[in-house]
């Protein structure tokens, strides 16, 4: 027993929580990976940012942006806690939004070894990885580094930059602003920006609560999905769903496949064959009601 905190003490442990290693097997061969080239020796400093940007891409491939349980449950509220999170990917293969996702995969993360803000350092480098903002987020590993773009999805690329946004008065201060654009002679959009300031779990149970329930956040009002799509090991397109609109792209040849739900029961379907999610029926009387539920 750790002697440093008796064990009646009310205060959390300073230690970041960890998933057990069968946990992360079990994790880990979800993905189709095989869990022995990502502990001991076979993840040797040299393959670890490699190991990294594969982790990201698999998980991308296999567990969708999704915000179904703001609108599919009784409850409708967003839980953090990590064994809820664990059971909801690996045991019942669903997703999550920007905080359940980065959440989730920071632990898988620390238990690996790696150390999460939203910043992973690899030989003394840092790398901003992020699988949690849907279609438009990263596809791999971005180096703090300034303006050194590299390819996301087809001729699509990313990159980072330090600059100040609009709403800052203060001139002097610079954020770190992730970019894309669609094709290499395209225009930069900015996304968004994060500062390397380190957050805290309690921070994110704040910033989880208001975007999962005030009614501003457009997370409570729409249904918002993206998974990518994985063929031969690499990235190439993106299934998304925006209430009931869905969209299959292939972003190297260009081809889109289409739907419109125009019911509950269209859209459940889609869950099951586009995102492979299947839903309790529970989870599925929780929309009933709601603005988001679809009508015919």
């Amino acid at each position: 027993m750790d002697l440093s905190t008796p064990p009646d003490d009310p205060r959390p442990s300073p230690r970041r929580p960890t998933y057990t290693p069968s946990q992360i097997t079990a994790y880990l061969r979800s993905l189709d990976l095989r869990p022995e080239n990502f502990t001991g020796q076979q993840n040797p400093p040299e393959n670890r940012l490699r190991n990294l940007a594969l982790l990201q891409a698999h998980q991308l491939a296999t567990y969708p942006f999704e915000n179904l349980s703001l609108h599919y449950s009784p409850t409708h509220t967003v839980s953090l806690d990590l064994d809820v999170l664990y059971g909801k990917y690996v045991e019942r293969r669903r997703g999550g939004y920007c905080m359940e996702n980065n959440a989730f995969f920071g632990t898988v993360l620390r238990s690996l070894g790696g150390h999460m803000i939203n910043i992973i350092t690899i030989a003394g480098e840092k790398y901003m990885v992020d699988v949690g903002f849907g279609g438009n987020g990263p596809t791999a590993p971005l180096l703090l580094e300034e303006e050194t773009a590299r390819g996301r999805l087809g001729p699509g690329q990313m990159r980072l930059v330090r600059s100040k946004i609009e709403e800052q008065t203060d001139a002097e201060q610079r954020l770190w602003v992730y970019q894309i654009r669609h094709s290499p002679d395209g225009e930069w959009e900015p996304t968004y920006c994060f500062t390397e300031t380190e957050f805290l779990p309690q921070d994110y149970e704040m910033m989880n609560f208001w975007t999962s329930q005030n009614r501003c956040s457009l997370f409570t009002y729409s249904i918002l999905m993206a998974k990518m799509i994985m063929e031969d090991g690499r990235l190439i397109g993106a299934v998304t769903m925006r209430d009931g609109e869905v969209k299959k792209r292939r972003v190297e040849n260009g081809v889109v496949e289409s739907k419109t739900c125009k019911s509950e029961n269209e859209r459940l379907q889609v869950l099951k064959e586009w995102f492979g999610i299947r839903l309790t029926q529970e989870e599925e009387r929780g929309i009933r009601g709601t603005v988001t539920e679809l009508k015919e």
